[in-house]
Parts: structure tokens; sequence; C-alpha cells
């Protein structure tokens, strides 16, 4: 999703603790889980000749749930809690939904999972195929390559990092070298991440994103950041689809049409201004499934309306009155029309 490049505001700037935190080392001890039960995850690990540690979740490997949810914990920089509901109820939205939680939401969804780093190479650069991905994760806050960072105030220092990357084959050698010149950091302590959106671990990490879609939303309303202090949100976990295309198109769906979130808030009036216009329903593009409108602007994620890129619904709690405000609503009715097999 497109990144803001509003200029450095005061307002923004993260409490004392939050800069006193390392997503970098709070994301460590996951990242190590992920690597040494690998096997159990569905994922596989190789090394670069330099020692930089490459994880497959879903290119050659298969992936799995399990997978997805570890290391959507790690693009939140270990400080958010991500699970998987089931319920069979015919009256639930869907039968897999995607919780998240976090106490850190500024630093844990936009300085950790926000997708924001763009990192690209030519052909003549691999030696064969053009590479493009966002890189997304903990890493980010040690390269501190997006005008975010400056806004949020936050650069993180610790001698290990992890970036993940949402991109359908292993990132190329001066990708790897472009990442460890701007992170600081020696071949061995880096590790990345690769989960394909088609992948099942990639979808599960990118719905993972609710609530980093509102706080991107909230920070692009230009509602100061400071304002929000607690974050939860759920969306339905769709099963990926084959094509790239419509395996995107299900992930957005999932929020746009069928996520959930609770934000709290510090004053009264961030929490009427969010809850009247963070909802996906107030873009001009709502509507249509997200497949057909990003065909429908050729494939061009900066054509759609930003205003789109937030969840279905909202409730925002304020602290200074104890109220909560309302806005936006669930299309069930479009997520099952996507995704269920036609008689």
């Amino acid at each position: 999703m497109p990144s803001s490049s509003a200029t450095p505001d005061a307002s923004s700037t993260p409490p004392a603790e939050a800069a006193a935190l390392s997503v970098n080392a709070l994301s460590e001890r996951l990242v190590t889980r992920l690597v040494e039960d690998a096997a159990r995850f569905g994922a596989s690990v190789s090394h670069t000749d330099a020692g930089t540690v490459l994880v497959d979740a879903g290119v050659a490997a298969p992936g799995s749930v399990a997978a997805g949810v570890l290391i959507a914990r790690i693009c939140m920089g270990g400080l958010g809690h991500v699970t998987v509901r089931e319920s069979l109820d015919m009256q639930a939205l869907w039968p897999s939904m995607i919780e998240v939680r976090t106490s850190w939401p500024v630093l844990a969804c936009l300085g950790s999972q926000y997708a924001g780093w763009s990192l690209s190479a030519t052909k003549e650069q691999t030696g064969g195929k053009k590479f493009f991905s966002l890189g997304s994760g903990p890493a980010r806050a040690l390269a501190v390559k997006e005008p975010l960072f400056a806004e949020l105030n936050y650069h993180d220092s610790h001698t290990r990092g992890a970036l993940v990357l949402e991109v359908d084959r292993l990132p190329p050698q001066v990708v790897i070298d472009k990442v460890l010149f701007d992170c600081n950091l020696s071949p061995a302590r880096l590790t990345l991440v690769t989960t394909p959106t088609h992948s099942v671990a990639g979808t599960v990490q990118v719905v993972a994103r609710v609530v980093e879609v509102a706080l991107h939303k909230t920070h692009v309303l230009g509602v100061p950041l400071s304002e929000v202090v607690e974050g939860g949100g759920s969306a339905p976990l769709p099963p990926p689809a084959p094509d790239g295309i419509q395996a995107m198109g299900r992930t957005n769906d999932a929020i746009l049409y069928g996520g959930r979130v609770h934000l709290t808030v510090k004053h009264d009036a961030a929490a009427k201004q969010l809850a009247a216009e963070l909802p996906a329903s107030t873009s001009r593009d709502y509507g249509r499934p997200f497949a057909d409108i990003f065909t429908a602007f050729n494939y061009d994620f900066y054509q759609i309306d930003p205003a789109l890129f937030a969840p279905a619904e909202v409730w925002v709690s304020s602290l200074e009155s104890g109220k909560t405000w309302h806005g936006g609503r669930v299309d069930a009715a479009l997520l099952h029309d996507q995704w269920n097999a036609q008689p």
C-alpha cells in the first residue's frame, strides 16, 4: 500500500518508552524459532555464501498457517499478538479469522510491520529477471530509508535484523547486499523471509495487517499518531488463490470488506474523526472486489484512491470521555460471492 510522505510532525513522536524498545531484539527469538523449527512450519532454510539466512515460506516450500502467524508476529517486531480463531457457526462471517492485538500500535504497525521499504534490481543487476519487492518487518527500523521514520523519530540499532519480502522468488545477491549495507549488518546477522501472496503463509501475514492498515490511514488522515494507544482487530482468512492478482485481491478484500478494528485514542475529537473517516467505505473506489479495481487502474496501486486502504468497520474509544464511536460496515455478501464455490 502506498506510503505517506508528510513532513515530520512532533505530534507523531512516540513516548520515550517506545523509543527505548528494539523491534529487532524483541523479534529475534521469533526469528530463531522460525529458522530452527523450519520443517515443522513447512518452510526451508538456506544460506548465502557469506552466511545470510534465507527462509522460504512459500516459494518452493509449502509453508503453513502456523508459519504465517509466526511471520506476522516477526513483522510486528515482537510487539503484537496474532492468532487464528476457528468457528463453524453458520452465522459467523467466515470459518477462519485472524485476530491481532498490540499495546504498541504505532511502533509495531508502522515502525515495523508496514511494507514500506522498496527493494528492486534490474535484470542486468540480477543476471536474469528484474526483481521488485516491498520489505516489511523490523529491519526497516535499522535502515530507516523511509520518510516515515523521521516522523516516528525512531531508529533501531540492534546488531541482528529480519526482513520479510512478499515476492515469489528468493532475493538476488544485489538486493541482499543493499539490505546489509543499509542496515549496517554483517551477512550472518541478517535473516530474509520470503512469503508470496499466493502462498498460505503469505495470505496469513498480509491479512494480519488489519490493524496496520488502520494505523496507516490514521496517518494519511492527519490524525496525530501519538493519539493511538491501543489497537486490535480481526479479518477473515481466505484460502489463497493460485493466480497472483486474485490472491492479492482476496487478502485486500479480507480487510477492506471484512476487517474490523478497535482503536483506543486519547481524545474525543480524534475518536469522532476516525470513526467517520477511517472506514474503507469512505473511498470513491469502494464496492468492487479489489482485483477488479486493481485491473481497472492498469495494475497501478498509486492510481487507486488511498482512502480505500482501510478496515471495513471501526470502533474508536476515547480515554478522555470513555465513549466509543463506530463507523463503517462489513460486506459479507461481497466476500462470499468472491470466495465460495458457485453451484
